[in-house]
């Protein structure tokens, strides 16, 4: 197959720091930007990735004990707010951050790269730099959603599949200020949504993908959904049966990890 297209990207490291006299910081997510030539008239794009499962804020506590919870939940929704924003006051906001550093939230330098997708390489990077550390060797496989969705972005990379969105905002359908994104998004007729769910962790994540999938089909009764899952569920674990009743009553299809690649190569075929 032909080689893609490589694009210059910068990202710097969101890190939060509660005590600047110690010097202590935890990484909590990434901001990554296009990198264009001076004569190319539009905006850069830009995007903010920070964490909001509960595993990752109970991870900023553990380190952190009198960490600021309410400052870290209300940090999604004030960024995408702070980058929605006409790009000249992006920038001035970003240089702003960069110059008065406040007491908790600072960036990084920012380092360049070289990718071919803005969205994979963002996931990649959070991944990488911001997401819980992989358990040990022996132990039990990585089962959070960033592990999940890194495993998707690689299949949907090498599947070539078309015209995904990412991260799509919900807030449309259900409430103004809800901040939760599905992970993908595409159109064939009707729109269909993908979304990555731990069954081991995540029964919550479950709710809001089924409450979210109920109030879309209010608005686009033809939806398509399907969960993306680190396992196939088990018949004797009463959580995954519990998750897999609660998708069944929303018509949420559920594809484990083992089953993705054929997945994506339907979705291809079907999105060409």
């Amino acid at each position: 197959m032909p080689e893609e297209k490589r694009n210059t990207f910068r990202y710097r490291i969101l890190r939060y720091t509660p005590n600047l006299i110690r010097d202590e910081w935890v990484n909590i997510g990434v901001l990554l930007e296009e990198v264009r030539a001076g004569e190319e008239a539009a905006a850069p794009r830009r995007s903010v990735r920070v964490i909001e499962e509960p595993s990752e804020i109970a991870r900023v506590r553990r380190l952190h004990p009198n960490a600021d919870e309410e400052l870290l939940r209300a940090l999604p929704a004030e960024f995408d707010a702070r980058l929605a924003a006409p790009a000249a006051e992006v920038g001035t906001y970003l240089e702003k951050l960069e110059q008065t550093l406040s007491n908790l939230v600072q960036l990084s330098p920012a380092k360049g790269l070289l990718a071919e997708d803005f969205d994979a390489e963002l996931d990649r990077i959070y991944h990488d730099h911001v997401s819980p550390p992989a358990r040990g060797r022996g132990s039990a496989i990585e089962s959070t959603r960033a592990w999940i969705k890194a495993r998707l972005n690689d299949i949907f990379r090498r599947r070539r599949v078309p015209r995904l969105e990412r991260n799509i905002r919900v807030d449309e359908f259900t409430q103004a200020g809800d901040p939760f994104k599905l992970d993908y998004g595409y159109q064939n007729g009707a729109r269909g949504f993908l979304h990555s769910v731990a069954l081991g962790r995540d029964p919550a994540q479950a709710k809001v993908l089924a409450y979210t999938a109920e109030r879309i089909r209010a608005r686009m009764p033809r939806c398509e959904f399907a969960a993306i899952t680190e396992v196939e569920p088990v018949r004797d674990n009463p959580r995954h049966q519990f998750i897999v009743r609660l998708f069944e009553g929303q018509q949420i299809a559920v594809v484990p990890l083992n089953r993705a690649e054929k997945f994506a190569e339907e979705l291809r075929v079907r999105l060409q």
